[in-house]
């Protein structure tokens, strides 16, 4: 995919994603436009160290990365950064991505049936996979910090 329709992709998203912030959390889209334009310069930047490093992972994993530096307590603007992308809720933010999932597999509809019971097998076995990896860590952690 070119950048140029990476980057409007991103913006449609973006813009859903202040609507649906509106409509299901009522935030004025005027205060959450910031931790918006702040949330969109982080994945086009994460998206663009994706395609000239020369370590090959996910773009996400790139993008969490700039995501997480950026909010540290302590990194110059952080507090900022917090505070503007804090008007911006989650679920705001899968709606737009879950749509685009849904579209994807439903042009690929046939490809899809081909797999038969084979891919919920495989997606009921890597839910639950992460779940309890999760679960363990969790544990783990609590664990050690001494909180259980």
């Amino acid at each position: 995919m070119k950048f140029s329709q990476a980057f409007r992709i991103f913006v449609i998203s973006g813009i859903l994603a202040l609507i649906g912030n509106f409509i299901g959390f009522k935030i004025n889209p005027i205060d959450a436009l910031p931790g918006m334009v702040i949330l969109l310069i982080l994945v086009v930047a994460g998206y663009a160290v994706s395609r000239v490093s020369p370590i090959k992972l996910p773009s996400i994993a790139y993008i969490s990365a700039l995501a997480i530096i950026a909010s540290i307590p302590g990194v110059p603007g952080a507090d900022l950064v917090v505070k503007y992308v804090n008007n911006v809720q989650f679920l705001a933010l899968c709606t737009p991505i879950l749509s685009y999932a849904g579209i994807s597999i439903g042009k690929d509809m046939d490809s899809f049936k081909k797999q038969g019971a084979k891919i919920v097998v495989v997606t009921l076995l890597a839910l639950t996979g992460t779940y309890v990896g999760s679960a363990i860590i969790a544990h783990l952690v609590l664990k050690l910090t001494g909180a259980i």
